[in-house]
């Protein structure tokens, strides 16, 4: 079964802070810890997916890798030079403002924080790549569409030459209080101000260009290096490369996700390469030197004499280069050895005397068929 990412296990953000990470692992660490469940296989396993997750995420090192390849990185052989690929508890304390976060979806700070500056989005490309493409790398220009800063604006989405006004009815807080007498005492709520909806600021001159959005959405092209070495289900990450930030906010990043199109004659087990080459009952027999397709070009292949159908070969360090860029798999060639078919007269007669003068001759109704079913007989009875 495919492993969860890492973030979706701790419920935190790609961009959360070491501290949200810590947060998020001993309140899940608590809740699913064996003492806390006794007997409980599928909480042992959560358990053990949390452990596992936070291990790479707190360490900053595995957590470039696991962000630059997700799974692939963080397995035994990453290591650097792509781009930045490398390849219990107590209960959190929460403080006055969590409780009123959790009981009245962001209360004295929601509003504050939506008026200040966002993160933008991240973006996924899933990008095809060849068998080839895969074992050696490339560098391929990508059109990718998304919402950048309007140019016109500079973001602000007013009109050139305007400025976005301070919210008359909030005065720039994003936030109207209202207070209200009850037979308790006054109590008093704090709710998103409807004129600016929670911004602070109000355009009176929406920028023509984007409206007011301060994004403008555009198809940028981009170059991604793939690195020697990946295979289907490898991420990249481009940082900065998402969409657009919102006041002043940076970027999203951008994560690639490869997908590596079959080989009509290869097949890849990790690092490794298997193809399978046929030859005639004749090589087979009396051995021969073959030219083999390998990820190089072509390769010579000895077969010894008495080769059987099935045999495998192996040809070192001519599979896949390793994503840490030391050293190669290898390749393996299993024999086929093909039967003739469409025989003439004559060589049928010639395979005839072959078998007569090698003792294996068509058995049809011999003794020799007797014997060997007798045997067969025997052994499924006895």
């Amino acid at each position: 079964m495919a492993k969860r990412d890492y973030y979706e296990v701790l419920g935190v953000s790609r961009d959360a802070s070491e501290a949200e990470i810590k947060k998020a692992y001993r309140q899940l660490a608590r809740k699913y810890h064996p003492d806390m469940n006794p007997g409980d296989k599928e909480a042992e396993e959560k358990f053990k997916e949390v452990q596992e997750a936070y291990e790479v995420l707190s360490n900053a090192e595995k957590r470039a890798r696991y962000d630059q390849f997700g799974h692939a990185g963080t397995e035994a052989g990453g290591g650097p030079g792509f781009g930045g690929f490398d390849f219990g508890g107590a209960g959190a304390d929460f403080g006055f403002g969590d409780i009123f976060d959790m009981f009245f979806g962001g209360g004295f700070g929601g509003a504050a924080r939506r008026q200040g500056p966002q993160r933008g989005d991240d973006l996924r490309l899933d990008l095809e790549i060849s068998f080839e493409e895969a074992a050696f790398g490339v560098e391929k220009e990508v059109g990718i569409p998304r919402q950048e800063k309007c140019p016109e604006c500079g973001g602000s989405g007013a009109a050139p030459g305007t400025h976005p006004k301070t919210c008359p009815t909030c005065h720039g807080t994003g936030q109207i209080r209202i207070a209200q007498r009850t037979p308790l005492g006054q109590f008093q709520t704090i709710r998103t101000c409807h004129q600016c909806h929670g911004q602070g600021t109000i355009i009176e001159t929406p920028c023509p260009r984007c409206r007011g959005r301060g994004v403008v959405q555009r198809t940028r092209k981009i170059r991604v290096k793939i690195p020697p070495g990946v295979d289907s289900g490898a991420r990249l990450r481009m940082a900065g490369e998402g969409e657009s930030g919102l006041r002043g906010g940076p970027p999203g990043d951008l994560y690639i996700y490869i997908n590596v199109r079959p080989h009509k004659l290869f097949r890849r087990d990790g690092y490794d390469v298997f193809c399978e080459v046929p030859v005639s009952m004749v090589q087979a027999a009396l051995g021969d030197s073959i030219k083999v397709p390998t990820l190089d070009g072509k390769e010579e292949l000895h077969i010894p004499p008495g080769t059987q159908s099935g045999t495998s070969f192996r040809l070192k360090g001519k599979g896949i280069p390793r994503l840490n860029g030391v050293g190669r798999g290898d390749q393996h060639v299993r024999i086929h050895v093909e039967t003739p078919t469409n025989l003439n007269e004559k060589q049928k007669e010639l395979l005839r005397e072959f078998a007569r003068l090698y003792g294996s001759e068509p058995r049809g109704a011999r003794e020799q068929d007797k014997g060997f079913f007798r045997k067969v007989k025997d052994a499924f009875m006895g």
